[in-house]
């Protein structure tokens, strides 16, 4: 049985958060949707929303997936989540920067491999999430 990791695109004023990895020695430095482990008993919202306190200090509103099932080797398999309403200012706790990258900013920093699929489509989705006079970025997607 594959164990479940949940992640969250977080948008705010037309802009995704990465946060940059500190371990394991093979992912140090890269980029990365954050997020965490589903526990048992655990839907992937409650896990996200437990995951964002923990790892960010933070709060959103969880929408739409983004993408499929992504594997994570034979062990573990990911599913992101595009999220809005982002409350409070993303703290380091896991990680050891943050930024808030635009569409056409994606390819700034290098991501971990598995999030890597992900980036065309957040970047049609971060496109699309700029109209408005407020950029519209609060939104966690159609719907």
């Amino acid at each position: 049985m594959r164990v479940s990791v949940v992640g969250a695109a977080l948008v705010r004023d037309g802009r995704v958060l990465a946060s940059r990895r500190t371990g394991p020695p093979q992912l140090a430095g890269f980029w990365e949707f954050p997020g965490g482990k589903v526990e048992d008993g655990e839907s992937d919202h409650r896990a996200l929303t437990r995951e964002l306190a923990e790892e960010l200090g933070v709060t959103a509103v969880i929408g739409d997936r983004l993408g499929g099932d992504l594997l994570i080797g034979e062990t573990a398999v990911l599913r992101v989540y595009v999220c809005g309403n982002v409350v409070g200012e993303p703290q380091l706790v896991d990680h050891d920067a943050h930024r808030w990258l635009a569409a056409d900013e994606l390819d700034d920093v290098p991501w971990i491999p598995v999030d890597a699929p992900l980036l065309d489509e957040l970047r049609q989705l971060l496109g699309i999430s700029r109209t408005g006079p407020s950029g519209g970025a609060d939104s966690a997607g159609p719907g």
